[in-house]
């Protein structure tokens, strides 16, 4: 247990964030399984509005500091990649 006040207040702003990174982590996986499910479902209209839904999500979490920006890069690039060749 903290003895100091500093490292009391610490794990309670840990617990904190904790809370509220871990609900846009959470939020950023839900809005990419529903372009997934599109994906998967073969309806490229449905998937790229839901890609256009997702991407500001996404993009938001690397500004808030819960994803790195390559990660972010990576999966947005992969999953238009995926979009595209459902026309094709």
């Amino acid at each position: 247990m903290a003895h100091h006040k500093s490292a009391k207040k610490r794990i309670r702003r840990n617990a904190h964030r904790f809370e509220i990174n871990h609900a846009r982590i959470s939020r950023i996986r839900t809005f990419v399984k529903k372009v997934e499910k599109a994906i998967a479902s073969g309806d490229q209209t449905a998937a790229k509005s839901a890609f256009a839904e997702a991407q500001p999500e996404m993009h938001r979490g690397v500004s808030k500091g819960v994803l790195h920006r390559n990660t972010v890069a990576r999966k947005l690039s992969r999953l238009n990649t995926r979009i595209k060749s459902l026309g094709a």
